[in-house]
């Protein structure tokens, strides 16, 4: 085993979490009124050369490779840190999409603190709850830069999370990606209780997630002596404590489980949803079910590759019990974000068919997949934030009725999204699913994506109910309004509109990408 350090392999987790540390230096040192500045100039320029190495760790040739049906590997397959990290192709694809979405929510997050209606909101600071040194401090524009330092870090977690080659390294990178997580979910502005609430919850679910994962690792650890995948995959054929095996898989499933929100692992997740702040809310639901399913794949489809006959039925479970409750309770709700919410309990149904075909499709359908919903979920959640009444955000969907009066362009491009999520051709989510579901079909599971198109179907039903309320009721007297986007939100919401278009118009050179990307390094 090499014991170097490739520090060009790992470039970009040791770049954002370096610049994680300048940030914290930044929010100690750094005079007040030039804090903003220097962290959002520290934030994109991290993000930009992290993807830049990125970029060239994936045009690098290394002996090895081997094709995804048939077509053309680059062979990226490397060990770094003494087998700690695997260099390969779906990680360095998964880290890519990790960083343009980081980026997106990052124009979102940047806008924390600037209100979009300008002086008016400093007029409006005397009335805000809280001393005069705070209601100034958020007047000015300064409030809660110390989002960043946390952003970096939970990105930094997200890169190592899916390159991560063994239990240790991948239980630690699951923790740095967590804990600042929770503290941005309670960071809210407005509706303080809420937002603590769902932080509180947040905690919670994740403790009970880092919990099932260590203490299925220990077990795969005491029956095969090794932590590393495949170390592991090789002494599994050879043991005899099937049941600690199965009692170890199954632990590490209901902690990965947890993390994408998965049925029954989701009880708390609309909640952080509807509490958390909205930007929050989107990097959250985009970015770690993304980090969340990279690190699934890799463990099931490398440490546990030999084992699919066992936990391919529990999955089948949990995949038809996400996409129809996720879908049948989304039809019952009355909040906005608590519908995206289990609607993204759907969408992890829908995603673990790429884990259920088991299979080289399979893995590039999900890659795809995860790409396009990433985009989808963050220009959703971007035009949520603009809809506002008196007291901050406005959720209710009742208070969405004539929006395509009111503002018909948000009004439109938010229709655009919710069609996109549910999967209406023409836009990114119809190529998704639909390779997902051809994905499926190879792979045996043609019963599951039946059920797939029924959940489809009936989600379609309260993604339309949000777009007849918008275009053909009437609006409110003194309903909520639209605020003027900034050009920082106007741009976030423009990248996510055109990437979904165009991966549902012309997916194929996304679609020649994911299928290039070669197998997961053994």
């Amino acid at each position: 085993m090499n014991n170097t350090f490739e520090y060009a392999a790992l470039a970009p987790v040791v770049i954002l979490l370096s610049a994680g540390v300048i940030s914290m230096l930044i929010e100690a040192f750094a005079p007040r009124d030039t804090r903003r500045a220097l962290e959002l100039t520290l934030v994109f320029a991290t993000l930009a050369v992290a993807f830049a190495y990125v970029g060239i760790n994936m045009a690098k040739e290394i002996p090895g490779g081997a094709p995804l049906n048939g077509g053309q590997s680059h062979g990226i397959r490397q060990l770094a840190a003494g087998g700690a990290a695997a260099i390969d192709g779906p990680g360095l694809f998964l880290q890519g999409t990790l960083l343009l979405v980081a980026f997106v929510a990052a124009l979102l997050l940047a806008e924390r603190g600037i209100d979009p209606q300008g002086d008016a909101f400093a007029a409006r600071a005397s009335t805000l709850p809280g001393s005069e040194d705070e209601r100034q401090f958020t007047a000015q524009g300064w409030f809660q830069t110390e989002i960043w330092p946390l952003f970096l870090f939970s990105v930094g977690g997200m890169l190592l999370f899916v390159i991560a080659n063994d239990f240790l390294t991948m239980f630690v990178a699951l923790e740095v990606l967590s804990l600042p997580l929770y503290l941005l979910a309670g960071m809210a502005r407005r509706r303080r209780l809420l937002s603590q609430e769902a932080a509180l919850k947040y905690f919670v679910l994740g403790a009970f997630s880092s919990a099932f994962f260590l203490f299925g690792s220990a077990l795969i650890y005491a029956v095969t002596g090794a932590l590393d995948f495949s170390t592991i995959n090789a002494s599994l054929g050879n043991v005899t404590q099937d049941g600690l095996v199965l009692a170890g898989v199954g632990l590490i499933a209901v902690g990965l489980l947890f993390k994408v929100g998965a049925v029954p692992f989701h009880q708390w997740t609309p909640d952080v949803y509807q509490g958390s702040p909205t930007p929050i809310t989107a990097f959250m639901a985009a970015a770690t079910k993304i980090a969340a399913f990279g690190a699934m794949f890799r463990v099931f489809y490398v440490a546990f590759s030999g084992m699919r006959w066992d936990w391919r039925p529990m999955m089948w479970v949990i995949a038809i019990l996400s996409m129809l409750i996720g879908s049948v309770i989304a039809v019952t709700q009355t909040d906005i974000k608590r519908m995206l919410a289990f609607s993204s309990v759907a969408h992890t149904g829908f995603i673990l068919l790429g884990l259920i075909a088991t299979s080289g499709h399979g893995l590039s359908a999900t890659l795809f997949y995860l790409f396009a919903y990433g985009f989808t979920t963050l220009g959703s959640f971007a035009i949520v934030s603009l809809v506002r009444d008196a007291s901050g955000e406005a959720t209710h969907l009742s208070q969405w009725a004539g929006l395509g009066k009111k503002s018909p362009v948000v009004a439109t491009v938010f229709a655009f999204f919710l069609l996109a999520l549910a999967g209406i051709p023409l836009t990114s989510g119809f190529t998704a699913k639909f390779a997902i579901f051809t994905a499926a079909i190879e792979g045996g599971a043609t019963p599951l994506v039946i059920v797939a198109v029924v959940a489809s179907a009936i989600a379609a039903f309260f993604y339309a109910r949000v777009i007849v309320l918008m275009f053909f009721t009437e609006p409110p007297v003194d309903g909520p309004s639209v605020v003027v986007p900034s050009s920082l939100t106007s741009a976030a919401i423009a990248i996510s509109a055109v990437i979904t278009l165009i991966l549902g118009v012309f997916p194929q050179p996304i679609l020649d990408a994911v299928a290039n990307a070669g197998l997961f390094v053994r």
